[in-house]
């Protein structure tokens, strides 16, 4: 995400697109991102490629790299654009609310844009829109006698519950649809076979209770928010909060 100056340091995306544009340009590298956004929505990520944009946007296949190095400020911009907004309101100002919120904002735009699940880390993390709700967040644990690494293994704890289980809900998504199944229900009687034997061995009686008596097996969402309490519960009581 960085370009190498002639005989200095690297100049980061983020500090070349806050330089001037030009005037009137007709491609940005919004304009790039925002057209990559789409195609990987309706597409995949894999779809996403230097020729692809340039054939959508109606330039030569070189116009982009202008705006762009590589496939990884294409990335990066791509998050970016799809994170804006992310954070809680205003008016959410509790350290535990603020997390939540973030949490499941965080969950909601992946699965609108599943391919975000996709990648890596540092991609997913360094950019203005995602570093603004990692600020949010660790300023509402601000205040409460945490030392700055507590508030951030506090942070990243809640971030790895939230990356973890969308990941998950994102994955099976896409085991259904490669399966061509259009619900849980239909995937249930898929996977009967092998359930049916596992359970009728008798070795795992607790599932087989799970299996017979759950009532939110198709609530992810509900799965989703009692495991983020769950997990904030356990912060509110190991600091004190």
């Amino acid at each position: 995400m960085a370009t190498q100056k002639k005989g200095g340091p690297e100049v980061s995306l983020w500090e070349r697109l806050e330089r001037p544009a030009a005037p009137r340009a007709a491609l940005t590298p919004q304009r790039i991102a925002a057209v990559a956004v789409r195609v990987a929505d309706a597409e995949g990520l894999a779809a996403v490629t230097m020729r692809r944009l340039a054939t959508e946007l109606g330039v030569a296949p070189m116009a982009a790299y202008r705006h762009v190095s590589g496939k990884e400020d294409l990335l990066a911009l791509m998050v970016d654009l799809a994170s804006a907004g992310l954070g809680p309101p205003p008016e959410v100002t509790g350290w535990r609310e603020v997390l939540r919120e973030a949490g499941i904002a965080t969950r909601e735009v992946t699965l609108r844009h599943p391919w975000m699940a996709e990648l890596p880390t540092p991609l997913h993390a360094l950019t203005p829109n995602r570093l603004a709700v990692a600020e949010r967040q660790l300023a509402a644990l601000d205040g409460h006698g945490l030392d700055v690494d507590t508030m951030m293994a506090a942070f990243r704890t809640v971030t790895a519950y939230v990356g973890g289980m969308v990941r998950s809900e994102v994955a099976l998504g896409a085991y259904l649809r490669e399966r061509e199944w259009d619900s849980a229900e239909e995937a249930r009687k898929g996977l009967a076979p092998q359930m049916s034997y596992l359970i009728g061995t008798g070795r795992y009686p607790t599932y087989r209770r799970y299996i017979h008596e759950a009532t939110r097996k198709d609530d992810p969402a509900w799965e989703f928010e009692t495991g983020l309490d769950c997990v904030l519960d356990g912060i509110a009581a190991r600091l004190g909060l």
